[in-house]
Parts: C-alpha cells; sequence; structure tokens
C-alpha cells in the first residue's frame, strides 16, 4: 500500500540500463538504439509471464515471445506458449492443435525470472507424436498429480508453468494452434487484484530485468569470447532436464563477418525432426526474421545434392539461395538446431573473400535475382504477421 512495491520496481528497471551502457557492451549507435530497444522489449515479455499472466488459478496462455519481444536467443521458427501454474491444481489444455511441424507440451519448475538455470527442472513432456488427437485436429491435455486417462502429463512438487512450443517448418502453410488453458473447478469470474499479489508480481518483475536480464547477458558474452566462427553443441539427451526442448542437440557459437567478406556455414543434414539456423545480436534477440532471411529451416533452405546444407553469412544479398542477413552486425551469436536427429552433424565455417565466394561453393549453385529475394522476403513477412496476429 506503501508504493515501495513500485519504488523498487523503478529502481531495477533504472539499474537495467547497465546492459546497454556498461562496460564492454558495444556502443556504436547501431548497437545503442538496439539496446535500449531490447529493455523495452524485455520489459514488455516480463509484464506478460510476471504481471499480466501470473494468475495459475485463473491461467491464460499467453505469448512468451513476440516477434517483437525477443529475449533468450529465441527460436524464428517457434511459437512460444506460457500459463501459470501450481501443484495441487488440475488443469485442462483445450483446442485445436493447428498444423506446426513440432509441438510440444512441458511442465517446468522455477521460474525464468530467477536467473538461475540450475534452478529450472522440466517436470513433465509430451511431444504431439505423444499425443492424441480427434481426427478433426482438437486435443485436450490433462494436467493433474494423479495420471488421467488419454493426455495427461504430471503436475509434480514444485511445478510452476507450462511451455508449449509449436515449430513451424512451412511458414506459409502450417497453422498454430487454437487453445486454452482452464483450472478444474476454478471460478469463472476473476476476482479483483490483491495488494499483496500485485507486489509480488512487481517483485518477480524486477527480478526478471536484473537477475533474467543478467542471464542472457552472460550467456551472450559467453559465447562472443568463443573464437569467432565456431560453435559447440549441448548433449540432447540433456535438454529437456531445464526448460529446454526434449531431444534438441543445440548448437551456439559465434560469428563474425567483415563487410567483405562472407561466411561459409557447411553441415550434413541428419535425418531430424526440424532443424534450423539462426542469426541473433548481442542482445541474444534473434535477428529480424520477417523483413530479413536471418534464419532458414528445412523447409526453407536448399540442401546440396551431397546432402550438405551450405549457408552464407553477409551482409549483402550474395545471390544464392540459402542467404543468412546478418542486418549489419559485423558479430554476433550462431544457433543450429537439430530436433530428433538420428545421428550427430557436426557444422563448418569458415570466412572467406565476398568477391570469390563462388568459389567457394559447388559449381552448380543457383543464382536468385534481386526480383526472386524480395518476393522471397514478402512471403515470410506475411507469413510472420499470420502466425503472431492477434
Amino acid at each position: 500500500m506503501s508504493g515501495a512495491a513500485w519504488e523498487e520496481l523503478c529502481d531495477a528497471l533504472r539499474a537495467a540500463g547497465r546492459l546497454v551502457l556498461g562496460e564492454g557492451v558495444p556502443d556504436s549507435p547501431r548497437q545503442r538504439a538496439e539496446g535500449f530497444r531490447y529493455l523495452t522489449r524485455f520489459l514488455a515479455a516480463g509484464i506478460a509471464v510476471c504481471v499480466e499472466h501470473a494468475d495459475a488459478d485463473q491461467p491464460e496462455l499467453c505469448r512468451m515471445i513476440e516477434a517483437s519481444a525477443k529475449w533468450g536467443l529465441d527460436m524464428p521458427d517457434c511459437l512460444y506458449l506460457f500459463a501459470p501454474l501450481r501443484a495441487g491444481a488440475v488443469y485442462r489444455i483445450r483446442g485445436d492443435r493447428g498444423s506446426a511441424n513440432h509441438f510440444d507440451v512441458q511442465v517446468n519448475s522455477g521460474h525464468f525470472a530467477s536467473g538461475d538455470i540450475a534452478a529450472w527442472g522440466t517436470l513433465a513432456s509430451r511431444h504431439g507424436g505423444e499425443l492424441e488427437s480427434a481426427p478433426d485436429g482438437t486435443l485436450e491435455i490433462v494436467l493433474a498429480a494423479e495420471e488421467r486417462p488419454g493426455n495427461w502429463l504430471r503436475l509434480g512438487k514444485g511445478a510452476e508453468f507450462v511451455l508449449i512450443r509449436q515449430y513451424f517448418a512451412d511458414w506459409e502453410r502450417e497453422r498454430p494452434a487454437t487453445l486454452e488453458i482452464l483450472r478444474e473447478g476454478g471460478e469463472v469470474l476473476a476476482p479483483p487484484p490483491r495488494t499483496d499479489q500485485v507486489a509480488a508480481r512487481l517483485a518477480r518483475l524486477a527480478e526478471w530485468l536484473t537477475k533474467g536480464g543478467a542471464l542472457w547477458e552472460r550467456m551472450s558474452r559467453g559465447l562472443l569470447g568463443m573464437p569467432p566462427n565456431t560453435l559447440v553443441f549441448h548433449d540432447p539427451g540433456a535438454a529437456g532436464a531445464r526448460a529446454g526442448l526434449a531431444g534438441q542437440a543445440y548448437g551456439m557459437g559465434h560469428f563474425r563477418c567483415a563487410p567483405e567478406e562472407a561466411v561459409v556455414l557447411e553441415f550434413p543434414v541428419p535425418r531430424c525432426r526440424h532443424w534450423s539456423v539462426s542469426l541473433a545480436s548481442y542482445y541474444w534477440e534473434s535477428l529480424d526474421y520477417a523483413s530479413h532471411q536471418s534464419s532458414l529451416n528445412g523447409a526453407q533452405a536448399e540442401v546440396d545434392p551431397d546432402g550438405v546444407f551450405r549457408g552464407v553469412i553477409a551482409h549483402r544479398d550474395p545471390g544464392v539461395p540459402n542467404w543468412l542477413d546478418t542486418t549489419g552486425h559485423e558479430e554476433g551469436s550462431l544457433a543450429v538446431r537439430f530436433l530428433l536427429a538420428e545421428g550427430a552433424s557436426k557444422p563448418v565455417l569458415r570466412a572467406v573473400p565476398f568477391a570469390s565466394l563462388r568459389d567457394h561453393l559447388p559449381a552448380a549453385t543457383r543464382s536468385v535475382s534481386p526480383a526472386e529475394r524480395a518476393a522471397a522476403l514478402l512471403r515470410r513477412r506475411r507469413a510472420v504477421w499470420r502466425r503472431f496476429r492477434r
């Protein structure tokens, strides 16, 4: 009632300026502009998951990450849905499953605001292949402590939120799910907010800005501290233990591309459910994937006859299909993801002169005209708009 919680939040927001103004942070006009924009976006995402959608008794599925509010090395192919939970309750998720290439539901403990990966835990998860849907595509999923018939995920001790991921391969044709979450036995009418509830949510939002923001900064700096144009993979068997996607091999690295260079990224494509390549900024936001081809997946990329993907990271259009647009960033994070892959794949990156790029690609690599590129970018933008429309 005194307003102390609000004052503490304002102090945390003011202190978050160090993510842009701190020592060692890129300080060009472009980077400063993106940095302050990132702060507003990160605040907006925090308001969504820490304040607006924080009532486990009256839960709503919200988009945890937006095309205009990115954080945590988001995946351009993914639509992330979040809702709060509490152990001891029973929840039902109902609706149209949509047609995303991969659909996954996770029950997790901890909260992203804590900035402590060791405190996060995945208590249960099931993907689309393990879930039963009706012929018309509708499904119902029950989250409860005791086993239920049908699509059931255990709501174990310490459960705090459910995370639904939808991975889209064909952005233009696959459609998002239309889902709702209801607490069994919950009130239809939401009660008015209480001061203690709002104070707790403001405190968590302050934590989101301080501890959460610090985590993503450390992760980004760690990758950018690696040798340029290198990549490391994490064990896919452990991916689902800490709120990551079960069965996904996460490859993370550091790209660096001078203005007159191109960086060729090569790897044999394994048999897998979904694979993707994407670029991200210092702030661990995926680069603008709606207006730029800064990411590619298995449905969008062209794989050479020898089964190898050859992508070209460059500042301007090299006139080849697998261009990965830096959007003007000379360095940043690189993510390569393989989901439910049958084997390992080791990407290799090498910087080459832009002028002689064709000498480093197969002779059969086709050319992409400016008109073809413009049409493809327009289709990307429309597809992203459809995925995130309200």
